[in-house]
């Protein structure tokens, strides 16, 4: 059973900073994508950014692009969501997943990943 690890949630106000973490076995990172998804009340999944290792290839959803980054440390096993500049329509609970690499590192499709964190709350309020 694969484990993915989560970390980082909070409440911020709107224009606020948050980071989460998404830590995997370190072997995952060679035969895997890191995706980060969101749910929000009521709607599906949407896929918010992912990353490849080996290269740091990097895909952003139009909705976050310019906003959030996506990013590995060399030294640490965590992939990482910096979000800036928070706005509500943020507001959902966040998962990481991974998804089996093979020519489909931009894949942000929940369905079709294999693995999945658990998910931690992030609320953009004033």
């Amino acid at each position: 059973q694969v484990q993915l690890g989560v970390s980082g949630r909070g409440f911020v106000e709107p224009g606020g900073t948050l980071r989460l973490s998404c830590s995997a076995p370190i072997y995952m990172l060679e035969y895997y994508v890191i995706g980060w998804f969101r749910q929000a009340p009521g709607k599906g999944r949407e896929g918010v950014s992912s990353f490849t290792d080996g290269g740091g290839r990097t895909y952003y959803a139009d909705s976050v692009k310019g906003r959030f980054t996506i990013s590995k440390d060399i030294n640490k096993k965590p992939v990482d969501l910096q979000m800036t500049a928070l706005e509500p329509e943020d507001t959902a609970v966040y998962h990481c997943g991974a998804l089996v690499r093979g020519g489909n590192e931009g894949d942000l499709s929940a369905q079709n990943y294999d693995y999945w964190g658990q998910g931690t709350q992030v609320t953009v309020s004033s």
